[in-house]
C-alpha cells in the first residue's frame, strides 16, 4: 500500500513538478505559425496546440498590482505543457473598458494587453486573440449597437451589428487599432508578433434573426478580407461554436444561431475552424449518458467535416460545470475531457484535422470571484490537472516524431 502509493506520488511529481515537465521547445518558436493543408506547422513542423482560455488576462493586467496573477497562470500552464491560450482583446463600454467609445481607448487596459503578450511570449504561450464578444458582458455587439444608435442610427436589434455600415465602420476601426498596436513591454508592433498565433472574429458568433445563414457570412467574408489586408501574417478564425446550417441541422441541438460550420470556413482568409462543446448548456434537463452520446457525435462530426474542407479543426472551447452536482463532479468532468482528448489525439495521431484544445477555462490563484463551475485548478494537482498535462505529452510525442519524418526527408533531399 506505501509503495503504491510512493509510486502514484511520483508520478505525479514527475508530470506536475515545475521543470520537470517540458515540452520539448523549438528552435524558432518565435516564428508564425502557419497552415499546411488540415495541420498547424510551426517552422515547417508539424503544430499541435494543448491549452486553456482565461479571458482575464487583459482586465487583471491592467493593474499593476494584479499582474502577478496573469504571470501565475503562464507559469503552473506551461509546467503542465500547455502552449496556447485564448483570451479577450476587447472591452466596450462599461467598468474599466478597452474601448471607452468608438476610436478611445484606454491606455492602462492596452498596456495591460501589452503586458499579456510580453509574458506569453516569456513562457512560450502562443495566443489567440479575439476581437469582440456575441454577448453582453465585455460590452459586445449590444454596445456597438448603441453606439451607432446614440449617433442617430436608427436599430432594432443586435444583429444590426452585421449589416449597418456605421456599426461595422466602427468594427473595422477597433480591428486596425489593435493589429497596429505598438507594445510598450516589446516594441513590437501587435501584426508583427509572432506570439500571437490567430485573430479571432468575434466570441461565439451568431445572428438568430436570420437562420439562412447568408447574413453572417458575408460580415465573415467582408471583416476577413478587411483584417487580412492589415494583417498577411497572422492566421485568421471566425469564433464559430460548431453550429451546423440548414443542410445539416439535424447534427445541431434543437435550436439555430444563424451560423454554418461547413459554409463559414470556407471563406477566403479564414486560416482554419473552430469548435465549442457544452452540452450540459445545449441540452438541459438530459441526462449525462446522453450528452456524452451527444459530445461523442459531436466531436467526430466536426473533425471529419474539417478533413472533408481541407482546414485544421481547434477545439477552442469545451468544459462541463461541477457546481451543483448530485454525484462525483470530478470524475464526470475527467470523464468529459478524455473524450475530448482522445478524438484529438486519435486525429492528430492520423494526420487528420484535429489540431487541439483549450479547455474552459484557467484561474489564478485569489479569483474566486471568477469562478463559474467550469474552472479547472491546476496548481491544485487535481485527476483532471493529470489528464492536460497528459495531453500535453502525447501531443508533444506526435509533433516529435512527425518532426522527426520531416528531418529525415530533408536529409535525402540533401543527399
Amino acid at each position: 500500500m506505501k509503495l503504491g502509493f510512493f509510486l502514484f506520488s511520483l508520478v505525479l511529481y514527475l508530470i506536475l513538478e515545475p521543470g520537470i515537465f517540458k515540452v520539448e521547445a523549438d528552435d524558432h518558436d518565435d516564428e508564425f505559425v502557419k497552415v499546411r493543408g488540415v495541420q498547424l506547422v510551426l517552422n515547417e513542423r508539424p503544430y499541435y496546440a494543448n491549452g486553456y482560455n482565461a479571458y482575464w488576462l487583459m482586465y487583471m493586467a491592467s493593474d499593476p498590482s494584479q499582474r502577478n496573477k496573469v504571470t501565475s497562470a503562464f507559469q503552473v500552464a506551461a509546467n503542465h505543457g500547455l502552449s496556447i491560450a485564448r483570451t479577450w482583446a476587447f472591452s466596450d463600454g462599461g467598468d474599466r473598458p478597452l474601448q471607452y467609445s468608438p476610436g478611445s481607448y484606454n491606455e492602462d487596459m492596452f498596456l495591460g494587453l501589452d503586458f499579456v503578450i510580453s509574458e506569453a511570449r516569456r513562457y512560450g504561450t502562443k495566443l489567440v486573440l479575439s476581437l469582440v464578444n456575441n454577448y453582453d458582458n465585455f460590452g459586445g455587439k449590444k454596445q456597438y449597437v448603441e453606439w451607432a444608435k446614440s449617433e442617430g442610427q436608427s436599430l432594432h436589434s443586435e444583429d444590426d451589428f452585421f449589416t449597418n455600415p456605421l456599426v461595422k465602420g466602427f468594427y473595422k476601426n477597433h480591428i486596425k487599432s489593435v493589429l497596429t498596436r505598438r507594445n510598450n513591454f516589446t516594441g513590437v508592433v501587435y501584426k508583427d508578433d509572432p506570439t500571437i498565433m490567430a485573430w479571432e472574429l468575434m466570441n461565439e458568433v451568431r445572428c438568430p434573426s436570420d437562420h439562412s445563414g447568408n447574413t453572417v457570412q458575408a460580415w465573415i467574408t467582408e471583416m476577413a478580407s478587411y483584417l487580412k489586408s492589415i494583417d498577411g501574417n497572422h492566421l485568421l478564425e471566425v469564433g464559430l461554436e460548431g453550429f451546423y446550417g440548414l443542410s445539416k441541422k439535424e447534427s445541431n441541438p434543437n435550436f439555430q444561431v444563424g451560423t454554418d460550420f461547413i459554409a463559414n470556413n470556407q471563406i477566403p482568409g479564414i486560416d482554419f475552424a473552430t469548435v465549442h462543446s457544452y452540452p450540459d448548456q445545449w441540452l438541459p434537463g438530459s441526462s449525462n449518458e446522453e450528452q456524452t452520446l451527444f459530445l461523442v457525435s459531436w466531436l467526430n462530426d466536426h473533425i471529419k467535416d474539417a478533413q472533408s474542407i481541407q482546414k485544421p479543426v481547434l477545439f477552442a472551447e469545451f468544459g462541463v460545470a461541477t457546481k451543483n452536482m448530485s454525484s462525483d463532479p470530478t470524475a464526470i468532468r475527467d470523464q468529459f475531457y478524455n473524450l475530448v482528448y482522445s478524438a484529438i489525439y486519435s486525429s492528430a495521431s492520423d494526420g487528420g484535422a484535429a489540431t487541439g484544445g483549450l479547455f474552459w477555462h484557467l484561474l489564478a490563484e485569489g479569483m474566486d470571484s471568477f469562478k463559474d463551475g467550469y474552472e479547472v485548478p491546476l496548481d491544485e494537482n487535481s485527476s483532471t490537472a493529470t489528464l492536460i498535462a497528459q495531453e500535453s505529452q502525447k501531443l508533444n510525442r506526435i509533433r516529435m516524431k512527425k518532426s522527426s519524418r520531416v528531418k529525415n526527408k530533408a536529409r535525402k533531399v540533401r543527399n
